[in-house]
């Protein structure tokens, strides 16, 4: 692995979306650091790709996002962060185990926050660099039965949004990317125990997909990339509706969704 290749950090990259960036940029000659919890899937994507390096650490442990910080600053070829790690679960707010609530935020919130902070002072320093922060289009929309979820997707697209003015202010070519799939074969809704049969056939992507998207969005400077052009209607279209219409969908709809629990990735 040749040590001064640009490198890319992925959180969450022991499956789905993140394990796909892994080998979308592998193949375009990156070295890459793999974060996520479950180490021996990352060996193995590490193994597979071959110009990988792993860290295992769980984003919602100050100790362990502090490790990934101090990494983060000692890289001074880091071309891009990737910020995928996350979960979700599905059933009443205030039925909840509070602290899987509070894991929620630490994970897509602080960590976020925190791993973004620790990559823009070397890369607006260096003039080069971009961050993408993996959402969802879920931010986009309120629904009962995942008030976490869609609350801290839509804090990240606040965020990112606020982090690409202030580039834009400094004149800094440092980018940054909300990236906001919709529904994708991952082992996310495998792990909540849904079945993908309830969601019409064609609104579900690869990961693959996804992440050619992003990467084309990146190469462009979106700012907010949406895959699929039927999530990009359904987004654009909700904004267009009165509150109290996009309400009533909400709990007509939003309350039709199996309530089950999600981990992890």
């Amino acid at each position: 692995m040749n040590q001064r290749n640009p490198l890319v950090l992925i959180t969450g990259a022991s499956s789905g979306i993140g394990a796909a960036f892994g080998r979308k940029l592998s193949a375009q000659g990156y070295r890459l650091l793999l974060v996520a919890r479950r180490k021996d899937r990352l060996d193995q994507l590490a193994a597979q790709l071959g110009n990988a390096e792993v860290l295992a650490a769980d984003l919602t442990s100050d100790a362990d996002i502090r490790g990934v910080e101090e990494r983060i600053s000692r890289e001074d070829r880091l071309e891009l962060l990737i910020n995928n790690a996350g979960f979700g679960t599905l059933g009443a707010f205030s039925e909840a185990d509070l602290q899987s609530q509070i894991r929620m935020h630490q994970l897509h919130v602080i960590a976020i926050a925190r791993l973004t902070h620790a990559a823009l002072n070397g890369m607006v320093a260096r003039k080069k660099g971009a961050i993408i922060n993996v959402s969802s289009v879920a931010a986009f929309f309120h629904f009962p039965l995942s008030v976490s979820y869609g609350a801290t997707k839509a804090w990240i697209n606040s965020f990112t949004e606020s982090i690409y003015l202030e580039l834009k202010y400094m004149r800094s070519p440092v980018r940054v990317q909300a990236l906001c799939p919709g529904f994708t074969i991952t082992e996310f809704h495998d792990v909540q125990g849904i079945d993908r049969s309830f969601v019409p056939f064609g609104f579900w992507m690869s990961a693959d997909d996804v992440v050619e998207a992003s990467i084309l969005g990146l190469q462009r400077n979106r700012l907010f990339v949406i895959p699929g052009w039927r999530y990009r209607l359904l987004a654009k279209s909700h904004s267009w509706l009165p509150k109290a219409l996009q309400h009533a969908i909400a709990i007509k709809y939003g309350g039709r969704r199996i309530p089950l629990t999600g981990d992890r990735v």
